[in-house]
């Protein structure tokens, strides 16, 4: 197909490539019905509730017993206590009294095992969620480039709560299926002959389910993942609402998720039919078995050879005994989705944490000196295709080196190194005199405070915030911080002050304010060596004043990297690094390199206000004049 033909409009008069929330590949909802190696790692977290299994299980056993013998305790009744001609008072006194204790223990026992395997199906759901935050928590930054949000909650939240179905639904299987075989062993105790009448209708109920199953299967899967569609769609429109209202895009997208909804719906709809044809089928064997019992069972009471009680609970068993079936064919897709669940589960506390701290390794002392050197290193995110290429400069304590170059040349990265998100591919990256792999990840970050582009702020007060660092900070560090970077004022003029609550990651306040907050966090965390990955990027020109005025306060006395597209804003940096390519072409002051009239002094004179702003043809030309 022309792109020509792509861009056209459909009869909706909307884009044909027009798209809200995305059309993921389906992940397999649907496991095997049994892994062994998925059962054997849940049951690392269940273990620690054995006694509360014990418990629920003997609940659950305790529960099915009674309602087997529930039926005995009638047909007894009927058949000593209601002989023709008379009443047996005493017999029947005790029968009813023995029905209330069975009742009793009924009761008893199924609140028992509801309480017991609710609360523990609740524990061991949160230690699972507390097992992968935790582990999130550390595994690599390249695991978390390559990983989208969206797939990590859908394992947090989705999977664990199909772990929950299952743990909750495999102690109940326990007594549906002892039931099962309780009942036909009662019905064949009671009269074999009608017993094996009674049950010759199951084949029929086996045969239907063989060829329901794979089809309901599919339909209860296709339901599951257009659900999973049509929420991504909602969040998608809920969170970009600004830009579809400012692109007027609310008709199409309102056509797009309808789209979604209305295949959700027949999703659902077909889920349902599938799930509701068993129950006529059922009902239909129940009434052909209990009208079996009544005719056969009728002409043998009237010739005396069945009692009147054995027929009446055989209707009791008859009434039961779908119902385990019923409940076993719903577990059994329950545990498909579990073992499935239980395989993204375990693939997330599997991922590998690439960087991480030496059985040897050593605390970075408060009083390092905060020099930082780069030697001979080489790194890249993709095999084969290198970042940065043989870097190799140092940075003395209390200087301020700035790098600049275009997009692409690794400044980031040459960062990320200093904090160790990432090991060096070859070369070595010292903090204080030491590899950064020689120290823990721990006192590193105590010594290493970074100011992002977009700084992030989380749910809580301004407070919190700006000690979230160091969370024994007084409030009176707190307010010394603000001031120095130039944030107190306007924190004072919020609401409550420093104890105003922050929506969503700051947006009740400005990029530039919320920049302010980051400078005042990384002052108050009084690290040695500072950070700063193009921390004026994407500010106004009198935010940008502001914090020019507080990377003064916040660099004095400590060791500061600074990361700058704009040209202006690096002019007063003890030494300046140009990188292009992953390599260094240049080094030294802003009047050095103007005096070189070299790649930075040529791109400084072509007026040029930030590198982002080169192309590549105005890159070349610069390289080669």
């Amino acid at each position: 197909m022309s792109t020509e033909d792509d861009e056209t409009d459909d009869k909706s008069g909307r884009p044909v490539k027009a798209v809200v929330g995305s059309h993921r590949d389906e992940e397999e909802v649907f496991g095997k019905a049994y892994d062994p190696r998925i059962v054997r790692r849940i049951w690392r977290f269940v273990r620690p509730y054995e006694a509360q299994i014990f418990v629920s299980v003997t609940a659950v056993l305790v529960f099915t017993l009674t309602q087997l013998a529930i039926p005995l305790v009638i047909r007894y009744a009927i058949d000593h206590g209601m002989t023709p001609g008379r009443l047996d008072h005493r017999v029947l006194a005790w029968a009813i009294a023995i029905y209330a204790l069975i009742i009793t223990v009924n009761y008893a026992a199924s609140y028992v095992q509801e309480s017991v395997v609710g609360k523990m199906a609740e524990k061991v759901l949160s230690d699972l969620r507390r097992a992968m935050f935790a582990h999130l928590q550390y595994v690599s930054l390249s695991f978390m480039d390559k990983t989208e949000v969206g797939r990590l909650m859908s394992r947090l939240q989705g999977d664990v709560n199909s772990m929950q179905e299952f743990l909750e639904t495999s102690v109940m299987s326990v007594g549906d299926i002892v039931l099962l075989f309780g009942i036909v062993s009662l019905l064949l105790w009671l009269d074999l002959w009608l017993g094996f009448l009674t049950l010759s209708t199951m084949p029929m109920l086996f045969v239907v389910r063989l060829f329901w199953l794979p089809r309901a299967k599919f339909a209860f899967m296709a339901a599951h993942e257009t659900n999973s569609i049509a929420n991504g769609a909602l969040a998608e429109g809920i969170h970009g609402v600004r830009t579809v209202q400012s692109l007027e895009r609310q008709r199409v997208n309102f056509e797009l998720y309808d789209e979604k909804v209305l295949a959700n719906l027949k999703a659902h709809l077909r889920s349902a039919k599938y799930a509701q044809v068993m129950v006529p089928i059922v009902d239909t064997l129940t009434g052909v078995a209990m009208a079996t019992v009544i005719v056969v069972g009728g002409s043998m009471v009237l010739s005396h050879s069945l009692d009147v009680g054995v027929v009446v609970a055989f209707l009791f068993y008859i009434q039961r005994f779908f119902d385990p079936i019923r409940s076993l064919t719903m577990q059994y897709s329950v545990m498909q989705r579990a073992m499935a669940s239980g395989q993204r589960i375990f693939e997330v506390l599997d991922v590998p944490i690439e960087v991480s701290d030496k059985d040897s390794a050593t605390a970075l002392s408060s009083d390092t000196d905060g020099s930082v050197e780069f030697r001979n290193v080489t790194f890249g995110y993709r095999e084969k295709l290198p970042v940065l290429k043989n870097v190799s400069f140092r940075v003395a304590p209390g200087e301020t080196v700035a790098l600049v170059g275009p997009t692409g040349s690794g400044k980031s990265s040459s960062m990320a190194l200093v904090h160790r998100f990432y090991d060096v591919w070859s070369g070595q990256v010292l903090v204080g005199g030491h590899d950064v792999r020689d120290l823990t990840q721990h006192s590193l970050g105590e010594q290493v405070a970074m100011v992002l582009q977009e700084p992030f702020l989380f749910s809580g007060t301004v407070l919190e915030n700006i000690r979230y660092h160091k969370t024994h900070a007084t409030r009176d560090e707190v307010v010394r911080a603000a001031r120095a970077v130039g944030a107190h004022d306007f924190i004072e003029n919020l609401t409550d002050g420093y104890d105003t609550e922050l929506e969503q990651r700051g947006g009740n306040l400005s990029l530039g304010q919320r920049q302010l907050i980051s400078f005042a966090r990384a002052l108050v965390a009084d690290a040695k060596i500072l950070v700063l990955d193009e921390a004026t990027a994407s500010i106004d020109s009198y935010t940008e004043m502001l914090i020019q005025k507080a990377l003064v306060t916040l660099l004095e006395g400590r060791t500061g990297l600074v990361i700058a597209h704009r040209l202006a804003t690096i002019r007063g940096a003890d030494r300046i690094i140009v990188l292009q390519n992953g390599e260094i072409v240049e080094s030294g002051t802003h009047t050095q390199l103007m005096e070189k009239k070299g790649l930075y002094a040529r791109l400084y004179n072509m007026s040029y206000a930030s590198f982002d702003d080169i192309s590549d043809a105005g890159l070349d030309s610069a390289s080669r004049s």
